[in-house]
């Protein structure tokens, strides 16, 4: 299978473009948009409340939540469908992982902000493999410290990115609203979740 490795400082980034073909991509798109169990959070963004700008699930091993952004994510027990594409993505990238987050974006309006991966509970290293399914979105990248070091990359429908090693360390991504017309686009990450860490985290907290 075709990959690019992304040759950037400090990252551990390779790029799959056609993970899925487009039939198949399409096929997708179309069953987890009807069939997953979506929601739309509130977040609080420098005081003020609003709708979190594109629609999340979360599915993983039972027990297993999620907590970013102040937002905590009960897990639904894996579908068919999900545990088809995570032995996919396992497949190409060599990890187990025990949890998936979805998004949805509706439409070039719905969007995510900068940030990093780099909940406690991802391990030292955190490994997300991110599959997208329909509309083509920018993903971008920049460095913490090395404000020059900027990075972009199309996300076409089918394509799989994998971030491991230091990359959340020293990197954080976006995608960005677009006033272009774009197709609803799905987007999966999956994650493996230290269940250790957690536990340490809570007894150091009673």
């Amino acid at each position: 299978m075709l990959s690019v490795l992304l040759q950037l400082p400090d990252a551990d980034i390779v790029f799959y473009p056609s993970l899925l073909d487009e039939q198949e991509s399409d096929r997708l798109l179309t069953q987890l948009t009807e069939t997953i169990d979506w929601r739309q959070d509130w977040i609080t963004i420098y005081g003020r409340s609003m709708p979190q700008p594109r629609l999340t699930a979360w599915y993983s091993n039972p027990g297993i939540s999620y907590t970013y952004s102040g937002i905590t994510m009960q897990p639904s027990p894996w579908t068919r469908t999900l545990l088809d594409l995570k032995a996919k993505a396992e497949a190409v990238s060599g990890v187990v992982f025990n949890s998936v987050l979805l998004n949805l974006y509706r439409d070039g309006n719905d969007s995510m902000g900068w940030h990093s991966d780099d909940e406690p509970e991802l391990g030292q290293n955190p490994i997300i493999g991110s599959l997208s399914l329909g509309g083509t979105r920018r993903f971008m990248l920049r460095h913490r410290a090395e404000k020059g070091l900027k990075h972009q990359i199309e996300l076409t429908s089918g394509s799989f990115l994998l971030m491991q090693g230091t990359t959340q360390h020293y990197w954080q991504h976006q995608i960005p609203k677009t006033k272009r017309p774009v197709p609803p686009r799905i987007n999966l990450t999956f994650r493996v979740i230290d269940l250790s860490v957690r536990l340490t985290s809570e007894l150091d907290t009673d």
